[in-house]
């Protein structure tokens, strides 16, 4: 990269405030709002990210000081302290609509720790790789912390993609080693090929922002010709690297898994995510009592009889 070229923070703290649908500044507002001074960051990414289709659901982190001061239960608090993120799913009128999102609870310490290359938990720099605005900042030294923290992710990502990619090849090249292998080890429901996909929609992104990802990585590079580089990663550096990945690969399931688990109790309006997800797909309308919403372990078997009786799920 040369003297003049923009730096990967810099790109990033570009990118980050780049417009959104206006019901995401609504809903990230919304969030901070209810935070109070204990948010710093409203971080929103995802599929309506890149649609701007406001009939699917928008995805948010919310970056706090203190578990303690979001979680009105401590025991949320607690088990987010060993499991991080929660996920509570919020609601918002909007226009004369309903405007709908899922919510992931970290704090900075968490985030930070997360997005480092020495994470064993690959979700969040590979979450933040991708393309992320940051719609709420507390103040401005939370813009320039929250610019470094996701450029952090990417560069954690360019890393791994070029000591799991090719010995040499292409910036798609590269990417797409690393999706391909994250996808692997996630639990995941979409088709292998969905990997493919990230990099298709914003391929002039990923190429622009892999050079400077491997300066600030200390990774050296050789350019040779119709585009494609040649990283300084010597064999045993790789060899490495993919027995690192492999133990990787061997917790990422089993954390999804313990996430699913932990949902069951922290999902916070997890069972009006779950009914508005059937009436989505299969037109059955959901109507849910104030107890059940309380108590949606319990309420679970009425809920998935009635569903079954009305021919919701099969």
């Amino acid at each position: 990269m040369s003297a003049d070229s923009p730096s990967l923070t810099g790109l990033i703290a570009a990118e980050l405030v780049e417009p959104v649908v206006p019901a995401a500044t609504a809903m990230a507002d919304h969030l901070a709002a209810r935070g109070g001074g204990t948010v710093a960051a409203v971080l929103f990414y995802g599929s309506v990210l890149r649609t701007g289709d406001l009939d699917g659901i928008l995805d948010f982190y919310v970056l706090v000081d203190r578990l303690t001061d979001w979680h009105a239960r401590p025991a949320h608090a607690f088990l987010n302290g060993r499991l991080p993120p929660n996920v509570e799913y919020w609601e918002l009128p909007w226009q004369g609509r309903i405007v709908r999102a899922k919510v992931a609870i970290m704090s900075r310490a968490q985030f930070a720790r997360a997005v480092r290359p020495d994470s064993l938990d690959t979700t969040i720099w590979a979450r933040f790789c991708q393309p992320a605005r940051l719609i709420y900042a507390r103040e401005a030294a939370m813009w320039d912390w929250a610019a470094e923290a996701v450029a952090q992710a990417v560069t954690t990502a360019a890393g791994w993609a070029v000591r799991l990619g090719p010995a040499e090849g292409t910036a798609r090249d590269y990417w797409d080693a690393l999706f391909r292998h994250t996808y692997a080890a996630e639990l995941r429901v979409e088709k292998g090929e969905r990997a493919g996909h990230i990099v298709d929609s914003f391929p002039g992104r990923y190429e622009r922002l892999l050079r400077p990802s491997l300066t600030k990585g200390g990774v050296d590079i050789v350019e040779l010709e119709d585009g494609r580089i040649r990283p300084g990663i010597d064999p045993t550096e790789r060899d490495r690297a993919r027995r690192a990945w492999g133990r990787r690969r061997m917790a990422g399931k089993p954390l999804n898994i313990a996430r699913l688990v932990k949902a069951a109790f922290t999902f916070t309006g997890g069972v009006d995510y779950l009914a508005w997800k059937v009436e989505r797909h299969s037109g059955v309308r959901v109507e849910l009592s104030p107890w059940q919403r309380r108590h949606p372990i319990l309420a679970s078997p009425v809920v998935l009889w009635r569903l079954w009786r009305k021919g919701a799920i099969r």
